[in-house]
């Protein structure tokens, strides 16, 4: 595609959110393609969002098992007729849509740490996983979707079984005819094997910022500077521009120290509306210059723009709070990679 390319081709950064689903067999009704989600592209659409990515997900019992059901919270046909109603909307609202199909552990665990221990249970796996996301690009290119993941933070195999990979790609390929990026963990970026068979390197961008609590806004910058220094290589090395497939800080004080954490079974949290702000203007500061990087998903708001369920009131959502219009001030502006738009310095 080339590492400028974006900015040719499409000529507008990704102003992106991604939009979570209610995740909750106890309320019907509220999720993906419904009439609360039209209502959050109601409110997204004049902050200058152009994007969104949607999270379907299929389950795994735990690290070491090889079968996926694509059954999370309701029947694969309902969730696959409720995306397919959401990404008409994001397309009635001006938006284009980027479908990234998830695997939740039930068990404990990070996906990133999938092991089956055996061959023959890697290849069972990797059966599963074929068929998993090869029916979500199927139903990508029915719906008309405009870009999807190939897979999301699978740091434990995306370094090994290129044979795999490359039969995989070419499989989506055939069925799905849009943009194709990985959602790679921000410290698995370098060793994936598949990026030059991609359109996009795709980023979950959690990286920190800094190693210890008070850390000044300066400090987040230089942060930011190191995280870009790594990005820019792995850009030119590969000659493709970058997107941040996700991106976001809690709202809690020194959130940017680990900014994967989640915040549910945190205990003595200092609430904070200001660090999630902070932190993103440094990763803005840095990045949004640079003309090979195409733009960003927000982590996250929720098919249900008031749902108090999915995670507490320091989460990651900046619904309601001090992040939401320096968001949409940071959307309005023109950024390097935009050919319509005259981009300045900030």
């Amino acid at each position: 595609m080339g590492r400028e390319a974006w900015a040719d081709v499409e000529g507008e950064g990704i102003r992106g959110i991604t939009i979570g689903p209610i995740e909750s067999s106890q309320q019907p009704g509220r999720g993906y393609g419904t009439d609360y989600s039209n209502a959050l592209l109601d409110e997204l659409e004049p902050m200058g969002v152009n994007w969104v990515s949607l999270t379907p997900f299929a389950r795994i019992w735990s690290l070491r098992s090889t079968e996926i059901l694509m059954d999370f919270e309701a029947p694969y046909e309902e969730n696959r007729a409720a995306v397919r109603r959401m990404v008409e909307q994001a397309h009635a609202h001006h938006m284009k849509a980027l479908i990234i199909p998830h695997l939740w552990v039930e068990t404990d665990g990070w996906r990133g740490e999938i092991d089956p221990g055996t061959p023959q249970g890697w290849a069972e796996f990797q059966d599963s996983y074929r068929a998993f996301v090869l029916a979500w690009a199927r139903d990508a290119e029915l719906v008309h979707a405009d870009a999807l993941s190939i897979g999301v933070e699978c740091k434990s195999w995306s370094w090994r079984f290129p044979q795999f990979w490359r039969s995989f790609i070419h499989n989506i390929r055939q069925v799905f005819s849009g943009y194709l990026t990985y959602s790679a963990n921000w410290d698995e970026v370098d060793n994936a094997v598949f990026w030059d068979q991609l359109d996009l390197i795709g980023i979950n961008a959690f990286y920190p910022l800094a190693d210890h609590n008070g850390a000044t806004y300066a400090e987040y910058v230089e942060g930011a500077r190191r995280a870009r220094e790594s990005v820019a290589e792995s850009s030119r090395v590969l000659s493709m521009p970058v997107l941040f497939v996700e991106v976001g800080y809690t709202s809690r004080r020194d959130s940017a120290i680990e900014p994967w954490l989640w915040p549910d079974n945190m205990q003595n949290v200092v609430y904070d509306e200001v660090e999630p702000m902070r932190a993103l203007a440094a990763i803005f500061e840095v990045f949004l210059p640079q003309r090979w990087f195409t733009g960003f998903f927000v982590w996250r708001y929720y098919a249900n723009l008031d749902d108090v369920s999915q995670e507490r009131i320091f989460g990651f959502s900046p619904h309601g709070k001090l992040a939401a219009p320096f968001l949409s001030e940071v959307f309005h502006e023109a950024w390097a990679v935009d050919r319509e738009r005259t981009y300045t310095v900030r």
